[in-house]
């Protein structure tokens, strides 16, 4: 992109965040220089703290491609496999799941389990949605309370349908199979291989000075959503990182520094059409709807909003993360029409 288009570009993201009253923070990198890095609005409104483009920033969703990662690391030293069943690991622990349901299914949103946050039920954003107390949820066993009791909805293969318990039983079966805490295996096996110096599984009502605040607008005013969210994420959710550490992490995932190339192109493959949604998904990973060379990650949840984008052939990554549910999409909409499309 020539210094003009960088500058335009620049002007486009300065006036839609201006006209939108975005909070968060916006990246571009392309063959080995940031063209831009901006932060916008407050990471804590109470206290008038300015975002800049080091805060740490919750991605939700955007996390599932990590723990694949970890997932797949385990697959590669053959402490799993694609064709493990959840059931050798759950024992008798969430029964409804089918005995036939693998990690591969899992990975792929084809499992057909029952989800304990459908997000095809419409609940609203502002939803107290958990059916447990949040500050409960401190580890990925605790989940087993609010995952169990979910009827299967469809045979295992036979569509997509994307399922966040579905990641978080993958958390369960990793920690399970390597005897480790999953937290620690996204730490050691994909934040550090990595070079993930600000990314991290961090608590809500413990975060550090240099993390933003999620926001649910109610009853007309801007609230925390601490009491939404679990108060530590695990498999479908819950890292915190920067603008900075995606551009890192795109990179070092497709230089085969967390798991080898032949495992990264198996997980950005298009192996499923969504419904009522153009993209295609791999295992972990979404694929643009007509470019088979650009992965993306995203999430959405009370006080979340993020994309990524990366073509790994240009060197190009665009980021936007926000701090409400729809902070980023008109953002993202614009880098996408101006450096993807």
């Amino acid at each position: 992109m020539e210094p003009s288009a960088n500058a335009d570009l620049a002007a486009d993201v300065d006036r839609v965040a201006a006209e939108t009253g975005f909070a968060g923070v916006v990246r571009v990198d392309r063959a080995g220089t940031t063209e831009l890095s901006a932060a916008y609005g407050l990471a804590d409104r109470r206290h008038g703290i300015a975002m800049t483009p080091d805060t740490q920033v919750g991605i939700a969703s955007g996390s599932k491609g990590m723990t694949a990662l970890a997932v797949m690391s385990l697959v590669e030293d053959g402490t799993l496999s694609l064709g493990t069943t959840a059931r050798s690991l759950l024992g008798t622990d969430l029964p409804l799941i089918a005995d036939d349901v693998t990690i591969e299914h899992l990975l792929g949103h084809t499992s057909g389990i029952g989800d304990y946050l459908d997000e095809d039920d419409d609940i609203p954003i502002t939803a107290y949605a958990m059916t447990v107390p949040v500050h409960e949820l401190d580890t990925t066993e605790a989940f087993l309370r609010v995952l169990d009791g979910f009827p299967t909805a469809f045979p295992a293969g036979d569509r997509f349908f994307y399922c966040n318990g579905g990641f978080v039983v993958l958390a369960l079966l990793a920690e399970r199979a390597s005897g480790v805490p999953f937290h620690d295996l996204v730490r050691d096996r994909v934040c550090r291989p990595a070079g993930l110096v600000d990314t991290d599984f961090l608590r809500s009502d413990a975060l550090p000075g240099r993390a933003a605040l999620g926001y649910v607008e109610m009853d007309g005013q801007w609230r925390t959503n601490v009491f939404h969210l679990p108060v530590l994420g695990t498999g479908d959710g819950g890292i915190y990182t920067t603008g900075a550490d995606v551009h890192r992490f795109w990179t070092a995932l497709f230089d085969g520094a967390i798991v080898s190339p032949d495992s990264v192109a198996q997980m950005v493959r298009p192996r499923s059409t969504a419904p009522e949604d153009p993209r295609r998904y791999g295992l972990g990973f979404w694929v643009h709807a007509t470019r088979d060379d650009v992965v993306e990650l995203e999430g959405y949840d009370a006080g979340v909003s993020f994309l990524s984008l990366h073509d790994p052939a240009a060197g190009l990554t665009a980021t936007v993360v926000g701090t409400t549910a729809e902070a980023a999409w008109p953002l993202a909409r614009l880098l996408q029409e101006r450096l993807i499309d």
